[in-house]
């Protein structure tokens, strides 16, 4: 097989727009529900991967911000968002939160059937 943009698509090499998810958090006594979009881990997240160990930075934080992301494609947060170095006023996101994102790029990015 040569290598060619057309033979890396049949063998299912690209990424694909993002994954929608829900997620559930808690609000008081309520659960609220927020739909996220959740981007396979590709080229972003090798990224993300290596100005972590570059950096010696937040890999959790650079592993979040490379998944999570808009319908569109474009990237909801920065590291320093989720670990809060970006507003310490406001602080990194809470447990609930990132345990949740968590979980759906898990989903998103488990075994694939047959593997």
């Amino acid at each position: 097989m040569d290598l060619t943009l057309d033979s890396l698509k049949d063998m299912g090499a690209f990424t694909g727009a993002p994954v929608e998810k829900e997620i559930t958090l808690a609000d008081g006594d309520k659960e609220k529900k927020a739909t996220v979009y959740v981007r396979r881990l590709s080229y972003h997240a090798a990224v993300s991967d290596i100005k972590s160990i570059n950096a010696k930075s937040d890999a959790v934080a650079g592993r979040i911000a490379s998944a999570i992301c808009k319908k569109d494609g474009t990237p909801v947060f920065q590291p320093g968002d989720i670990t809060g170095e970006s507003d310490p006023e406001r602080g990194a996101l809470n447990r609930e939160i990132t345990m949740e994102l968590l979980r759906v790029i898990g989903e998103v990015n488990g075994k694939k059937k047959g593997s």
